[in-house]
């Protein structure tokens, strides 16, 4: 019961009081929100056509959709509600993104624009203002496209739009109240609601100037977030571009906000163009980063000169690889619910491609897969005394978590070291050292602990024990002071609900490990 209460405590102790404060507002009644009935001529036309990104196919036809690779045909008409799938999946099909996958004719949008609405009174999980939010984008851009002008169909989004107006996710905070923002503001415009494109427009302001940092990044540090949101501020810098007498001053910042987003993008980049999956990240959500580079050339979007800083992460290049190296702290610290405990984890690729990865996720579920991606075992880092570096816990929480207590960076060095194990008194200090066809890595334990240090290797490779080392198709590992070395088998997320086996080295240790990562 202690253990219980202080894994709440430290959770809870890290909110804003304005998310308490919200938190207990939106447990009384939501207000009514009466239908009103659009004005067709008062709505804010666009002079020409929005830019956006099709989307991942998941309309397949016939009352079948797939998400999260998950495939379910409805035998009579869609029902909205459907539970059996998962919370997420009963959300991405409110979301509505199919309306703009190729092929996708207006009069088959229409249709389940309409049959939505048509079983608007019934519907529980899409009308909670995340899924409004994407969904209300997602059809104004289709009313835009196809010019409709059907009172039925924008009088049902007005409401949900009204509705969302009301009760922004201030007891969230971070992606959910910034998708809310893009939604007020482009929803606001359309439907000619002053009101409603202030409050975007606030919220917008304050939020970008909080969740992008100094150095791009998106605050939750998810690449899989962070281009789904730079993808919505393109589509709303498309909008806005598209009225007539817009916002010059807000639309010079939103294009501001994007070129920091962008340069971020491209300095995580490696050489094959892909980020990786780190924290709560996984292939086939979010759009790619092609796409993204593309469309923000078309709208003449430069991204800034910088360097990686704010968000934790560090880039080394040497003549033969590319490692990215985090450095940072778990954050925000008031919503860390896509974090990790993977505190001085690191990623390299060489020539031929990825060798040591993240494992990414494949399910938002509450259950044991999806404590195990989050935990410190499942990166590329130590873990001591079997222990977590970070309480990652109950799905999306985080309860006492590493800080980082040092940090010191040279032109061929990185050390720093974390304070996650401040119960059992012990520090770990990990140090980077880099040269143009090796890396050498020293761990070093405060204490005569006890450390396993993990190493995952990508899918396509096929490590082998020899002696001290571990050989793979590309180089090899080198240690000194391990006291054991074993492979085993672990599930490389490739997707949610889609996993691959691939080989993971878990490295034994006594307070100093030497790490000798020679690429050929």
């Amino acid at each position: 019961m202690i253990s219980k209460s202080l894994k709440y405590y430290h959770t809870v102790k890290f909110l804003k009081w304005s998310q308490i404060k919200y938190r207990l507002l939106y447990l009384l009644p939501p207000p009514t929100i009466r239908k009103k009935e659009v004005n067709v001529k008062k709505l804010v036309s666009s002079t020409k056509k929005i830019d956006s990104i099709a989307s991942h196919k998941s309309w397949l036809g016939d009352n079948t959709f797939q998400f999260l690779n998950l495939k379910h045909k409805f035998d009579n008409s869609i029902i909205w509600n459907y539970k059996d799938l998962g919370k997420l999946w009963t959300y991405n099909l409110c979301y509505f993104d199919f309306l703009h996958q190729e092929p996708m004719s207006k009069y088959e949008g229409l249709g389940l624009i309409y049959d939505f609405i048509s079983k608007l009174d019934e519907i529980e999980d899409g009308m909670e203002a995340y899924p409004i939010s994407l969904r209300t984008i997602n059809w104004i851009k289709f009313f835009i496209k196809h010019e409709i002008k059907d009172v039925q169909v924008l009088d049902a989004s007005y409401f949900q739009l009204r509705k969302l107006s009301a009760r922004p996710e201030y007891h969230l905070m971070g992606n959910h109240l910034l998708e809310n923002a893009f939604c007020l503001f482009m929803g606001g415009i359309f439907f000619n609601d002053n009101k409603i494109t202030d409050q975007g427009k606030r919220i917008l302001e304050q939020q970008l100037e909080e969740q992008v940092l100094s150095d791009g990044a998106h605050f939750e540090l998810s690449p899989m977030y962070h281009k789904i949101l730079f993808s919505k501020l393109l589509d709303t810098i498309s909008f806005l571009q598209s009225i007539e007498n817009h916002d010059v001053s807000f639309l010079i910042f939103l294009k501001e906000k994007a070129r920091k987003m962008l340069s971020w993008l491209q300095l995580m980049m490696f050489s094959d163009s892909t980020i990786p999956n780190l924290n709560d990240s996984t292939q086939g959500i979010a759009p790619s980063e092609e796409d993204l580079i593309d469309y923000a050339a078309r709208l003449e979007i430069i991204a800034l000169d910088g360097s990686l800083g704010a968000s934790g992460y560090r880039k080394i290049v040497g003549l033969r690889y590319e490692m990215l190296v985090d450095v940072g702290n778990i954050g925000p610290d008031y919503i860390p619910g896509h974090a990790h405990s993977d505190t001085l984890n690191f990623i390299l690729h060489d020539k031929s491609g990825p060798v040591l990865v993240d494992r990414a996720i494949s399910t938002y579920e509450k259950t044991s897969i999806r404590t195990e991606e989050r935990s410190t075992g499942a990166h590329n880092t130590v873990t001591v005394d079997g222990r977590e570096q970070s309480e990652v816990w109950g799905g999306f929480r985080v309860a006492k978590r590493a800080k980082i207590v040092s940090l010191v960076e040279t032109a061929t060095a990185i050390q720093a070291s974390h304070d996650g194990y401040q119960k059992i008194a012990c520090e770990h200090e990990r140090t980077f050292s880099f040269s143009e066809h090796k890396i050498e890595i020293e761990d070093k334990l405060s204490r005569t602990k006890e450390g396993l240090s993990h190493f995952h290797f990508h899918k396509r490779l096929q490590p082998k024990i020899v002696g001290n080392r571990i050989n793979y198709d590309g180089g090899y590992l080198e240690f000194r002071e391990a006291k054991n070395i074993v492979l085993q088998k672990y599930d490389l997320a490739v997707g949610f609900n889609k996993t691959v086996k691939a080989v993971k080295a878990i490295v034994h240790f006594r307070e100093v490990l030497h790490t000798t990562i020679n690429i050929r």
